[in-house]
């Protein structure tokens, strides 16, 4: 089902909108055996690694992975938003291991944007795109359980700073005012997705339970994003053009 008129203003509004049990059980099913599997064989002195990049990364470009995107209605839906988009190859496999098993070796991810500033890149380098999908590989009923959190209207305030306050090289990832918000949990159960525009900013917290928390994220771009990157940071309708006709959303509209 596309999406409507109201959830296109949401999006707008908040930069992000989640659609519950969009993915098929036999889909999940699939993609979560793969990932299990090599769960089994995590090494505790690789999770800092893989944290930074992605889990698993031999499996990002398995059908199975691929196809909680390519198979699903999630790629029509980042389509009304984005137009046209480019082909997505890879996905990021995200695990918050559980402090239990693994004591110390996942701190939580401050508050950031994807792509920009990131700690272990150089900070001049660009790695960004338009829109985050991620889908929901495992049950996130609480704050505690790992949690993706994310700042409701932050795109706005990013693409502000970016705009007016930031420029490329520096090592700063978001504001002070951001980087203090604690934002909205993602909650969630196996299936349900999450589109996020990628200027939303966005922290990751630690995973207070027995079980990993697992997500499947498909960075989606706009086929023009790569060669206007930092007009994007600025400007954060540049690569929706289905939003741009809309009127801005009232601040109050719940």
């Amino acid at each position: 089902m596309p999406l409507t008129p109201e959830e296109k203003d949401t999006f707008k509004r908040d930069g992000v909108l989640i659609r519950r049990a969009l993915v098929a059980p036999a889909l999940l099913q699939r993609a979560t055996s793969l990932v299990g599997t090599w769960y089994r064989d995590l090494k505790p002195g690789d999770i800092l690694a893989y944290s930074r990049r992605t889990f698993a990364p031999e499996l990002g470009s398995h059908p199975d992975v691929l196809a909680l995107y390519g198979e699903t209605s999630a790629a029509e839906l980042a389509t009304d938003l984005l137009g046209n988009t480019l082909p997505v190859t890879t996905a990021q496999i995200q695990i918050r291991v559980p402090e239990s098993e693994f004591p110390d070796a996942q701190p939580e991810k401050a508050m950031h944007v994807d792509g920009v500033s990131c700690p272990h890149l150089d900070p001049r380098e660009l790695r960004t795109f338009s829109l985050l999908v991620g889908v929901v590989l495992s049950d996130v009923s609480s704050a505690r359980d790992g949690a993706l959190h994310y700042q409701p209207g932050g795109h706005h305030t990013m693409a502000d700073w970016f705009r007016t306050q930031w420029s490329l090289g520096m090592t700063e990832q978001v504001p002070p005012e951001v980087d203090q918000a604690s934002g909205v949990p993602l909650l969630g159960a196996p299936g349900d997705v999450l589109l996020m525009h990628h200027l939303v900013p966005h922290s990751v917290g630690r995973n207070l339970t027995p079980f990993p928390r697992v997500m499947a994220y498909f960075r989606v771009s706009h086929p023009a994003h790569p060669r206007r990157r930092l007009e994007a940071l600025r400007d954060p309708l540049l690569d929706y053009p289905a939003l741009t006709a809309a009127p801005q959303p009232a601040a109050d509209k719940e």
